[in-house]
């Protein structure tokens, strides 16, 4: 009997256990569940309707903020508003009437902030966990074939990534452990590190790049930056050649990750988009994320699947970006 790592399974034991599982389709679905989708396409007609489920694990303080964006970010992802959403709840034994409201608060807030409608779910309390976990599923609306894959992606496009590697890995770790690290953190530099989760959502860079026209999207989730440039890669079959003196690690980030030794590139990153554009539309792109103060740069460029998918070190080595494993967070929550 194979014990399982903590963590999303490796993108090859998906493949073999779970994927290779499902032998029913419909002629409805656009898109299926892979390696490497953000979102499930089905055909309505003239409109598309794009879906998307994920789950909060490894947050407890953030988890009903975080709720609403990881999964509102995977339908931004594919360039499009997401409309609804719901949200099942499993809360623990010693769980109050309190604690309840504190996490609708702070998901209705979210849910306020993205423009998306909380429009049902489950919330119940249970022997089963011993954390508050929420799945959350949200749902958008595209005109047909009016949403972004990263199946499009094609060689010589340039890499986009938004904000700073870690954003959502050092937020959590600043949030639910604050005691351990406030001896390593000035008092800005820790209230710095908890803001960072004020930042997580991407639906505005997803919508804004969507209607410029882009070779695919990806939000940046368990495995970090790396693991979502090589899950794209995968579903597109392409490589890439990336900068990684290109990608910008914020300073207290760097400490966080320094003082419990793991990789800032292979941790959660919800706030990130990798945003993958022909040259002419990357420049219209990178154009208008400034104009609304979105931080964004080009890290690199999509290559022929023959080239693999490589990276400039700082050292000037180049070395392969390998499949994602186990995100870094869970050696430390």
């Amino acid at each position: 009997m194979t014990k399982l790592k903590v963590g999303k399974l490796d993108s090859d034991v998906l493949e073999k256990i779970v994927l290779e599982k499902i032998r029913y389709t419909r002629p409805e679905v656009k898109t299926r569940a892979g390696v490497g989708e953000d979102c499930a396409v089905m055909d309505f007609g003239s409109y598309e309707c794009v879906v998307s489920t994920d789950p909060i694990t490894a947050s407890v303080k953030e988890v009903g903020r975080l709720a609403i964006h990881i999964s509102c970010n995977d339908v931004a992802s594919n360039g499009i508003q997401p409309l609804g959403i719901t949200l099942a709840v499993m809360l623990p034994e010693g769980t109050t009437q309190e604690d309840v409201e504190e996490i609708m608060g702070q998901a209705a807030e979210a849910a306020e902030a993205v423009e998306v409608e909380i429009i049902g779910g489950h919330t119940e309390i249970t022997k089963a966990v011993n954390q508050p976990v929420i799945v959350s599923t949200a749902v958008g609306r595209a005109p047909a074939g009016g949403s972004s894959s990263a199946k499009d992606m094609r060689d010589g496009d340039f890499i986009i990534l938004t904000k700073n590697a870690g954003l959502e890995g050092t937020g959590i770790i600043a949030a639910d452990l604050e005691e351990e690290i406030k001896d390593i953190l000035a008092e800005e530099e820790l209230l710095h590190a908890k803001s960072m989760l004020d930042s997580v959502s991407v639906v505005k860079e997803g919508v804004i790049s969507g209607s410029i026209g882009t070779s695919g999207m990806h939000d940046v989730t368990e495995g970090g930056i790396y693991g979502a440039i090589w899950e794209m890669c995968s579903l597109s079959e392409k490589g890439a050649f990336i900068n990684e003196s290109l990608i910008f690690i914020d300073p207290v980030t760097k400490k966080i990750c320094d003082y419990y030794k793991i990789n800032p590139l292979r941790l959660i990153s919800s706030g990130c988009m990798l945003i993958v554009a022909p040259k002419e539309k990357a420049k219209l792109i990178l154009q208008s994320l400034g104009r609304e103060n979105i931080k964004a740069g080009v890290i690199g460029e999509v290559r022929s699947k023959e080239e693999g998918i490589k990276t400039l070190k700082g050292d000037g080595s180049v070395s392969e970006i390998k499949p994602p494993e186990a995100d870094e967070i869970y050696k430390v929550i």
